[in-house]
């Protein structure tokens, strides 16, 4: 599934801050929704660290970055409080959106198909229009900063 280019899946999940949040809540933002499997694990961490160390320059840029996994809220708050995360982290339990977002389903893991969370990050405009998307993030810990690379060269195109 690649979503470039296409109206952003809509969606309403509860969020670490005690809210339940849609797309529409972002409208006229842009919105930077990282999927990933599991909190407190290995990638995961270094990709959130990669992200929470970015984010003032994130905001700079006048975006919001926001994570997603199946955890639950539980989970999230450690996970928030651990790593002094500065961003909300979204629960999706049973991975409906994540699914919208080509984000669960079929993968390939030590050489085995198995079912699960896909690591992918999605980019969604002001008006709700994906205009990039990672379908697949191989290498979590340096994600985020391919991620602020794609807005540095959106701003040079300005």
């Amino acid at each position: 599934m690649f979503l470039e280019g296409q109206k952003a899946p809509d969606f309403r999940l509860k969020g670490s801050d005690g809210k339940e949040h849609t797309l529409a809540d972002y409208r006229g933002r842009i919105l930077v929704l990282f999927f990933y499997p599991r909190d407190n694990t290995p990638g995961c961490t270094a990709e959130a660290v990669g992200f929470a160390k970015l984010h003032s320059l994130f905001e700079q840029l006048g975006t919001v970055l926001v994570g997603v996994s199946k955890d639950s809220m539980k989970s999230h708050d450690k996970f928030i409080a651990d790593f002094k995360l500065p961003f909300t982290l979204l629960s999706d339990p049973d991975a409906a959106v994540m699914k919208t977002y080509g984000a669960y389903g079929e993968k390939v893991q030590y050489g085995k198909t198995t079912i699960g969370s896909i690591r992918s990050t999605v980019v969604i405009s002001p008006d709700g229009i994906v205009i990039k998307h990672w379908p697949k993030v191989a290498k979590a810990s340096e994600h985020p900063d391919k991620v602020l690379d794609f807005f540095k060269m959106l701003a040079k195109g300005r």
